[in-house]
């Protein structure tokens, strides 16, 4: 069995974007992401401190704009407008969910698309949608980069999806399907689901329930990816049993360990493309 970790894939995206980063600052111009935080969730915290310290060491920066979780609209309003405003700031990353009395729907709307990092606003969805996107969700397209990364062919490849969720299942399917994949996206209601699971090449796991994906769900000669974040007993495990499935499939990705350590890396990329694109 080849576990699929994905540290490997962040360093050569990272090394990559070192690069272009190097041509960018010759120019003047220092790729800057801007990171919008409402409160102060462990989860958002964790992820922000491997985003500031992938960035500087890959001679890009970031700034974090840190609001209390007390906000009112109009002051998170305020902030996005400045960062779209900010001719310093080339992307932006804001942290969801949002406190339930902020709009999540008014802050999408607000940001520049041009400087949406994450593929949240409607014309980012809309470009992702039709093939255009420039700057692709992270997670998505941090499970595209997993399987590149090891050489896993997508053209023509049967996809079993669980998860239909706007921030994974619906944008990771576009880009599968762009990549000439053969995508079939279940869910909840799917009937026979360890049968659908069993019937593809490469079986994606984004449903947000802790070890659902069994032995049961898989096969020799599979390749199963975990993008799941749970927390069990206080330890982090993803949406796969990887002990019972690692027994089966050819290869799958660890939590922690797997498509979250290539985040950070796709969001700089992302950031790269937009001081590019700026320029």
């Amino acid at each position: 069995m080849t576990e699929l970790r994905g540290l490997p894939a962040a360093r050569a995206i990272t090394a990559r974007c070192k690069t272009e980063i190097e041509a960018l600052r010759a120019r003047g111009v220092v790729p800057t992401l801007a990171i919008l935080r409402v409160g102060e969730r462990g989860d958002d915290l964790s992820y922000e401190r491997g985003a500031v310290k992938r960035f500087a060491s890959a001679g890009a920066e970031t700034r974090v704009i840190a609001l209390p979780e007390t906000c009112t609209q109009d002051e998170l309003d305020a902030a996005v407008r400045g960062i779209n405003e900010d001719d310093g700031i080339h992307a932006a990353l804001i942290f969801r969910p949002l406190p339930k009395h902020l709009s999540e729907e008014r802050v999408k709307t607000l940001l520049d698309p041009e400087k949406d990092a994450d593929c949240m606003t409607p014309a980012s969805a809309a470009a992702l949608f039709m093939g255009r996107a420039v700057l692709p969700p992270c997670t998505p397209q941090a499970v595209i980069e997993l399987l590149d990364h090891y050489n896993i062919p997508l053209s023509g490849a049967k996809v079993t999806l669980i998860g239909r969720s706007l921030v994974v299942g619906k944008p990771l399917a576009l880009l599968l399907i762009a990549r000439n994949a053969t995508v079939t996206v279940c869910h909840t209601k799917t009937r026979e689901l360890p049968a659908e699971a069993r019937a593809a090449d490469i079986l994606i796991a984004a449903a947000g329930s802790a070890k659902m994906v069994t032995a049961e769900f898989t096969r020799p000669g599979q390749v199963v990816v975990d993008v799941g974040i749970n927390v069990v007993d206080g330890a982090l495990c993803g949406d796969v049993d990887f002990d019972a499935v690692s027994a089966v499939a050819d290869a799958v990705s660890p939590v922690p360990g797997g498509v979250g350590s290539i985040t950070t890396a796709v969001l700089l990329e992302n950031t790269v493309k937009a001081a590019q694109k700026r320029l």
